[in-house]
């Protein structure tokens, strides 16, 4: 018997330890690194290949849980030139530094899910690393790694259009005070990080109340454990618009708001959802605001333009959308102001001219933006004065001053 101590090195080290993830169908390789400050006497030393979900939560004074398996794996290693006693354990002595080699491959595509980490639940992958000493404990090592399943988003589905409308009858003390309706869509569903997203949305105000406009991206994380589900939901990003006042409405042409950096949606795992969502919606003082939402998928393949064939797809779902849509009618956005006209060689009346400003633009620091009118700085010089005689007067003249 060998009494041992604590080990100086136990480690697990990936081949490409600078590789970001790794996918479906790649090889998980690298070695075990052992080194010890005595004369150490080893059973056996395995390494697992580990990939596994967990939810948990407390519901009041019940603690919900589930775990799911996604990888399996486990090989025993051993040097090559080692020397092994008859039960197969072998020795390892100070001074030398031993790597024991490992391999494995991930399973086709379809059985792993991305690697996740919420509040209530994960999705982990790890290389663990147990060896096993006569009368002695055995001793864990472990290592992480990162698993993301490609996410194509330039598929038909994804590059569909996506439309929604909804209303909401507005009351004061159970008295009918008007209506206010949303209508928005967008050109597809499927985006990556750093994209932006392109807004068509009307927003119609009948009530007595000042409305708000807004439109946000939300995170929506789904956790089911025990028969139960835990649903959180996050707001990543948001844009707003213009107060609508009574009897008025807004329309937001081509409005756009960048997708942040985030992980993709998780796809594929039975008890952990992640899902984004596109809200539109308004806020309405005194009550409940009215709010459409659309569906967002985040991928991990950069956009690459709209195909021959989702093009018609698109064609064919404007020609079937109904003619009472009110986003279907939506018209073209005004010009800009930068491409009006110069107006800097207009005639001057005489002298220098001053430019005073017609409109000024409430997001720009510098007053010399925007549309402005030419005035004269010239002082006309005034007639001389002169003198009129009145015929009528028969007694001497009159003489009259006008100036």
């Amino acid at each position: 018997m060998v009494v041992t101590k604590k080990l100086k090195t136990f480690e697990v080290v990936f081949s490409d330890p600078n590789k970001a993830f790794y996918c479906s169908g790649d090889k998980v390789a690298g070695n075990v690194v052992v080194e010890v400050s005595e004369v150490t006497k080893v059973s056996v030393l395995k390494v697992l290949g580990v990939g596994c979900g967990k939810v948990e939560y407390a519901k009041g004074k019940q603690k919900c849980r589930e775990e799911i398996d996604y990888l399996k794996y486990e090989e025993v290693v051993h040097l090559d030139q080692q020397t092994r006693a008859p039960d197969g354990s072998f020795t390892l002595r100070p001074g030398n530094r031993y790597e024991f080699m490992f391999g494995f491959e991930l399973p086709a595509p379809g059985c792993l899910v991305s690697s996740y980490r919420g509040k209530f639940g994960y999705v982990r992958y790890y290389v663990r690393a147990v060896m096993e000493r006569p009368c002695a404990a055995v001793l864990h090592c472990e290592k992480s790694f990162e698993v993301e399943e490609p996410l194509d988003i330039n598929t038909p589905d994804l590059l569909s259009p996506v439309a929604a409308n909804k209303q909401k009858n507005v009351s004061c003390l159970f008295i009918p005070d008007g209506q206010v309706s949303i209508s928005a869509r967008i050109d597809r569903k499927g985006f990556c990080e750093g994209e932006e997203i392109c807004l068509s949305a009307k927003f119609e105000n009948s009530c007595s109340r000042i409305v708000v406009p807004k439109a946000a991206i939300m995170a929506k994380h789904t956790y089911q454990a025990g028969g139960r589900t835990k649903v959180l939901k996050q707001k990543l990003t948001s844009v707003r618009g213009n107060h609508i006042i009574s009897g008025m409405c807004d329309m937001w042409q081509g409005r756009s708001i960048r997708v942040p950096k985030l992980q993709p949606s998780l796809q594929g795992c039975d008890i952990i959802k992640v899902e984004y969502i596109l809200m539109v919606y308004v806020h309405i003082p005194g009550s409940e605001k009215l709010a459409v939402e659309l569906p967002l998928v985040i991928g991990t393949g950069p956009f690459g333009g709209f195909s021959s064939r989702t093009s018609s797809i698109s064609s064919q779902a404007d020609s079937l959308r109904a003619p009472s849509d009110s986003w279907a009618s939506f018209p073209s956005p005004p010009p800009s102001y930068a491409n009006l006209p110069s107006y800097t060689n207009l005639p001057r009346l005489g002298g220098d001219s001053t430019r005073v400003p017609l409109l000024h633009d409430c997001d720009e620091d510098d007053d010399e933006e925007g549309l402005f009118m030419l005035t004269s700085a010239h002082t006309y010089i005034p007639p001389p004065p002169y003198s009129e005689v009145d015929e009528n007067v028969q007694s001497g003249q009159q003489v009259i001053q006008v100036f």
